[in-house]
């Protein structure tokens, strides 16, 4: 089986679902219909900044959004109709667990938007649970499989989170967990995933702070034929320096394609916007303004 995306790949995200509804607007609960068309709206101006961006030098052959069908269906539609890059979580939003959004309907809602990429966010620790590690494993062949019958790209968003042992190990020091530890599990968690089954043509990874961990994500995600498999750095919601920084590191490594920056890139806008300390033209252009900035920062990056 040949898979993989090795085109660049800069992705406007913002499939977030309990971010919006509890984080930006703090609702809880079952979401009534005017709840859930203020955060239609509020998506509709992310689409808006990467619209603006294309015209603005980003590449529309490069350039994509990843949404969510429950607040971005209109969003999906309007995008496949103008043939940008469109990517969709498969996911429910804030489970420990990878399970379906959908359940066991998962196929048809793929089918209605026939996005570019089926993404899934999965937290995967290879020294966790084995149960629940092979658990999710399986339910991710299933889709990893029906993905590439139906001729979909499969975008895997792996998250490996500390677990309580292994914070005890580097006494709770969180930046030590990352520097020095979670490199290698992130290893680790894409051989068990791709000795399970699990086939990802784009792997979006956490920052690395040292190019030869991007060295050696590329190589294990690439190993044993997988030559196309594209790896894309994703934002963790961290400051925009922080974020520069794992952008260019990454850029010059061969197998890094691009990023997926989400937060970082539209949560302080957003926040102006609803607090009324910004019109939705000036969020538009103050997003449209960060991920531009991404784009460059890659590709100067990427030139070396």
């Amino acid at each position: 089986m040949t898979v993989g995306y090795d085109k660049p790949l800069y992705i406007l995200p913002y499939d977030h679902r309990s971010s919006f509804e509890k984080g930006l607007y703090g609702w809880t609960g079952t979401l009534n219909q005017e709840q859930t068309d203020q955060i239609a709206k509020t998506k509709e101006v992310i689409y808006d900044a990467f619209k603006l961006a294309l015209t603005k030098g980003v590449p529309r052959e490069f350039g994509g959004i990843l949404v969510d069908e429950q607040f971005g269906a209109a969003i999906l539609r309007d995008a496949r109709q103008n043939n940008f890059i469109t990517c969709m979580p498969a996911e429910k939003s804030g489970q420990a667990e990878f399970q379906f959004e959908y359940g066991d309907r998962y196929a048809a809602h793929i089918e209605e938007f026939k996005p570019t990429f089926v993404k899934v966010l999965v937290r995967y620790n290879p020294e966790d649970d084995e149960v629940l590690n092979r658990r999710q494993a399986k339910r991710l062949k299933t889709l990893s499989d029906y993905l590439h019958r139906q001729g979909h790209n499969f975008m895997f968003e792996l998250l490996v989170p500390a677990t309580p042992e292994q914070m005890d190990r580097l006494d709770q020091d969180h930046s030590l967990y990352d520097l020095d530890l979670r490199p290698s599990l992130m290893i680790g968690a894409i051989k068990e995933l791709q000795s399970a089954g699990v086939e990802p043509d784009v792997w979006k990874i956490e920052g690395l702070d040292h190019r030869e961990d991007c060295v050696e994500i590329a190589k294990v995600a690439r190993r044993d034929g997988r030559n196309r498999v594209g790896c894309i750095i994703l934002g963790r919601g961290s400051n925009a320096q922080k974020v520069a920084e794992w952008l260019n590191i990454a850029a010059g490594v061969p197998g890094f394609i691009g990023f997926a920056v989400g937060r970082t890139s539209f949560w302080d806008p957003l926040v102006a916007l609803r607090d009324g300390k910004a019109s939705r033209l000036q969020a538009v252009e103050a997003i449209a303004g960060r991920y531009i900035e991404w784009v460059r920062v890659f590709d100067k990056g990427k030139a070396g």
